[in-house]
């Protein structure tokens, strides 16, 4: 789930070759201090190198955050490999299934954030909001009193979103806290947001308490998370979801229809 890479278009390139059986596509982040991120730069590089997995993994001092690709045997052997670290048990992941690798090669990149604000003030280490499972996702939306916040770009909410979603029509991330101050919004205000994997929505809520906002909410593992657990017929989702790999987007059919036998 890079939301780094979600604040650029994807350019165009030709589609990866196909492989044998279905690729396993998990994407993760983790807020947890790493003062050693540059090492474990070079550490990653070659764990996944060498089994064959291809995308993008950021890392920063304040975490961890990627969406990678490969086998099962791969995709399970580099989770394992970051739980390890005390600082990266309670990582946790989504996955879906292509029939194609979605990524064209292997990035490691070094980062000053792993979603980019561009307030080091604002710290999910430090306090986030209220995770919304997704279960109980759509009561909460349902609620006429609960102001509803797309967090994404505008071209992501476009291809796809949650009925009654405010688009605030970012070009990138960053502008959310200037959206934010022009709305003028009653800090009792409820306000619930959601976003491609989670992360953008950690820093937002953590942007909106710290302008104090007491009721903040937001999907836990976005809108991924959600597409995989809510069954279709219960779906309040309308559209697709826009993805920063060579599927371009996914819906609920990509959880529940090419699930690995």
């Amino acid at each position: 789930m890079i939301d780094s890479i979600e604040d650029q278009r994807p350019i165009d390139s030709n589609p990866s070759e196909p492989v044998f059986g279905q690729v396993v596509v998990a994407a993760f982040y983790h807020f947890t201090p790493l003062p050693d991120y540059q090492e474990i730069q070079g550490v990653l590089l070659e764990f996944c190198d060498r089994h064959q997995l291809k995308g993008t993994i950021l890392l920063a001092p304040e975490g961890i955050n990627s969406t990678i690709a490969g086998s099962r045997a791969g995709i399970e052997a580099l989770l394992k490999f970051l739980r390890s670290d005390p600082r990266l048990q309670a990582l946790e992941h989504k996955e879906s299934y292509c029939q194609q690798m979605p990524f064209q090669r292997l990035k490691v990149r070094l980062k000053t954030e792993i979603v980019k604000l561009g307030l080091p003030e604002v710290d999910p280490n430090q306090v986030v909001g209220t995770y919304i499972e997704p279960q109980d996702w759509n009561a909460l939306i349902s609620d006429p009193t609960v102001i509803v916040i797309d967090t994404r770009n505008n071209y992501e909410v476009e291809v796809g979103t949650f009925d009654g979603a405010i688009n605030p029509r970012l070009e990138i991330f960053s502008e959310f806290p200037e959206y934010i101050q022009k709305q003028n919004l009653n800090p009792d205000q409820k306000v619930a947001m959601f976003c491609t994997g989670g992360i953008r929505c950690e820093k937002a809520s953590a942007y909106m308490i710290s302008q104090g906002f007491a009721e903040v909410y937001h999907l836990k593992g976005g809108i991924l998370k959600y597409l995989e657990e809510v069954p279709p017929d219960q779906s309040l989702w309308q559209g697709e979801c826009f993805v920063f790999d060579d599927r371009r987007s996914v819906d609920h059919h990509t959880f529940h229809d090419d699930r690995i036998s």
